[in-house]
C-alpha cells in the first residue's frame, strides 16, 4: 500500500510520520519538498503529485490555522483549506483512493453547552472555520472514499502550543488573564495520528465505515483551566527535583486568573463552545479516547 501524506512537518503531520508507517509506503511531503510538489497553495501541482504517486490513500494534515491573520487574507484561506482538498479530493475520487481531512470544531458557532454532534448544523463564525467547512464540502462533493475527521485544541510536544506559551508567560510576568468561557478538550497531536491510523486500517478493510467523524481527548475543561493544570505540573515537576542547578526557571505567575472571551478582543470571533461528541468514532472503531489531562500530562513531561 503507499501512502501520500501533505503537511508532514505541523504538529500532527509529524505525529502521522510515525503512526502511519507501519501500515505501507509512505511519501511524507511538505510546502518545501523539492521532488514533488507538496504546497497546498500550488493547485495543479498538487494534482500532478497525486497523478505521479498514484496512492491508496492520501492524507492531508497541511492547512492555513493562523486564526486572526485568516480574516484579513480569506482567498489564501480558502484556496488552503477549501480548494486544494477539493483538488485532492477529485484526484483521490479518479483513483480510488482514500482521501483522510482534518477539519475543526470552528465549523460551529459555539452556542450552548451540548457536545456538537457530526449531524449538528454548521454556522462558521470565522474566515477560517468557514474556509475549513467548504473544504469538507467540497470532499463530500467530489465523493471518494473519505475520513473526515473534525478536532479541536490541537498541540504537541513538538513545536510552539498553548502550554508552552502559558510557561513563558508565567515566568516573566508576575500575573496571568486568560480566557474562561470557551470550552473545549485540548488533543495532543500524538493522540490523532494514532487513531486516525487505526480508523484507516479499519476503513481499508470495511469501505462502508469511511465519512465525517469527531476526534478529540475526552472531557473538557476552559481555556484557564487548561492554564492552571500547566502551571500547577510545572510547579510540582520543580518542587520535585531536588538539585536546584537542575531544576528550570521558577514561575512568577502561579495561577491564571479567568477572564471573559469580551475583555480579550481579537480579530477573529471564537467559538464559545467547541466540545465535540465523539461517540460516533469511539463505537465505529472501537476506540477509548483517553481524559484531555493524561494526553497534557505526558506532553509536559517531555516539555518540562
Amino acid at each position: 500500500m503507499k501512502i501520500l501524506l501533505f503537511g508532514k512537518n505541523g504538529q500532527v503531520g509529524w505525529e502521522l510520520q510515525r503512526s502511519l508507517a507501519p501500515l505501507g509506503e509512505l511519501i511524507a511531503l511538505d510546502r518545501h519538498s523539492v521532488d514533488m510538489c507538496g504546497d497546498l497553495g500550488n493547485l495543479a501541482g498538487l494534482a500532478a503529485t497525486v497523478q505521479r504517486v498514484r496512492p491508496d490513500v492520501i492524507v492531508n494534515a497541511a492547512a492555513h490555522t493562523a486564526v486572526d491573520k485568516a480574516e484579513s487574507e480569506p482567498e489564501v484561506a480558502r484556496t488552503l483549506n477549501a480548494l486544494a482538498p477539493g483538488v485532492l479530493a477529485r484526484e483521490a475520487a479518479s483513483l480510488g483512493a482514500l482521501l483522510v481531512h482534518f477539519s475543526t470544531d470552528y465549523v460551529f458557532d459555539g452556542s450552548g453547552q451540548r457536545p456538537w454532534a457530526e449531524s449538528d448544523a454548521p454556522a462558521p463564525l470565522n474566515v477560517y472555520g468557514q474556509t475549513k467547512l467548504e473544504g469538507e464540502q467540497l470532499i463530500q462533493a467530489a465523493g471518494p472514499r473519505h475520513l473526515i475527521l473534525r478536532t479541536s485544541w490541537v498541540y504537541a510536544a513538538r513545536g510552539g502550543n498553548f502550554a508552552r506559551t502559558m510557561l513563558r508567560l508565567a515566568r516573566e510576568r508576575d500575573s496571568l488573564n486568560v480566557i474562561d468561557d470557551q470550552w473545549g478538550a485540548p488533543t495532543g497531536a500524538e493522540l490523532i495520528a494514532d487513531a486516525s491510523a487505526h480508523a484507516i486500517r479499519q476503513v481499508l478493510q470495511c469501505p462502508a465505515d469511511a465519512g465525517l467523524y469527531h476526534l478529540t481527548a475526552s472531557g473538557e475543561t476552559s481555556w484557564c483551566g487548561y492554564a492552571n493544570r500547566v502551571l500547577a505540573t510545572a510547579e510540582s515537576s520543580r518542587a520535585a527535583i531536588k538539585d536546584e542547578s537542575l531544576q528550570p526557571p521558577p514561575l512568577k505567575a502561579r495561577i491564571a486568573s479567568p477572564i471573559a472571551t469580551s475583555a480579550y478582543p481579537t480579530p477573529a470571533r471564537r467559538p464559545l463552545n467547541s466540545r465535540l461528541d465523539t461517540r460516533k468514532l469511539q463505537t465505529t472503531f472501537g476506540l477509548t479516547l483517553p481524559p484531555w489531562q493524561a494526553g497534557v500530562a505526558r506532553m509536559l513531561a517531555e516539555t518540562l
